[in-house]
C-alpha cells in the first residue's frame, strides 16, 4: 500500500474527526494534529477552509462511489443485479448496526449542515448524491435487460426513492440510537423491488 500524501493524512485526519463532531466546530489546529502536519501545510493544498471542505467532500463521496460501484458491479460474483442491491443494503444495515449512536455517512451527517454554510459544499454533495442515485438506475437498467424486472418499473424513480428512503432512515436511526428505522426501510425497499420481479 503507498504512502498517504500530506493532503491525503489531511483529509483522512479531517473525515474520521468530522464523523464525531461538526464541519463549523471543528478547528484546524486538531485536524493538522490528528495528522500530523504543521500548521503551514494546510495553507499549501487549501486556500481556505471550504475550499478544504469542498476537497474533503469530494474525496469521501468519491470512495464512497468507488466502493458502492464495487458492491453494484456487474463484475461482481453475484449475477443477480437485483441480489447485488439487496446485499449492498443489508450492508447497510450492518453498519448502521454497529455505530447506531453516530452517523455511518459523513456525507449524510455534514448534508443539513452544509446547505445553510456553503454553497461550493452543498453542490459537492449534490453532485454524489446524484452519481449514487445513477448507480442505482444502472443496477435497474440491467435487471429489466436480463429479464429480471419488470420493463415497466421507471428505474429512475425508484433509484431516487432507495436513496431518500435510506437517507431519511439513517438519520431517523442516529436520533433514535436504533437500526431499526434502516431495516424497516431496506425491508421496504426489498418488497417494492421484489414485487416487480418477472420471475
Amino acid at each position: 500500500m503507498e504512502e498517504q500524501t500530506t493532503k491525503e493524512r489531511i483529509l483522512t485526519a479531517a473525515e474520521e474527526i468530522m464523523l464525531e463532531k461538526s464541519f463549523h466546530s471543528v478547528g484546524l489546529k486538531q485536524i493538522l494534529d490528528a495528522a500530523r502536519v504543521p500548521k503551514g501545510s494546510f495553507y499549501h493544498y487549501f486556500s481556505s477552509k471550504e475550499q478544504f471542505g469542498v476537497e474533503m467532500l469530494k474525496d469521501y463521496m468519491g470512495e464512497s462511489t468507488t466502493a458502492k460501484q464495487q458492491a453494484l458491479s456487474p463484475k461482481n460474483l453475484e449475477s443477480d443485479p437485483v441480489k447485488r442491491l439487496f446485499n449492498m443494503l443489508d450492508g447497510a444495515v450492518t453498519s448502521i448496526e454497529s455505530v447506531s449512536e453516530k452517523f455511518p455517512c459523513l456525507a449524510l451527517k455534514l448534508a443539513s449542515e452544509v446547505v445553510d454554510l456553503s454553497e461550493p459544499m452543498r453542490e459537492e454533495l449534490a453532485k454524489g448524491f446524484e452519481k449514487w442515485i445513477t448507480l442505482f438506475v444502472d443496477v435497474f437498467e440491467e435487471a429489466k435487460k436480463k429479464g429480471v424486472l419488470s420493463e415497466t418499473l421507471n428505474s429512475s424513480k425508484e433509484a431516487q426513492l432507495i436513496h431518500d428512503l435510506m437517507t431519511g432512515s439513517i438519520h431517523r436511526a442516529v436520533i433514535n440510537r436504533s437500526a431499526e428505522p434502516v431495516r424497516n426501510a431496506v425491508e421496504s425497499i426489498k418488497d417494492r423491488i421484489s414485487s416487480k420481479r418477472t420471475g
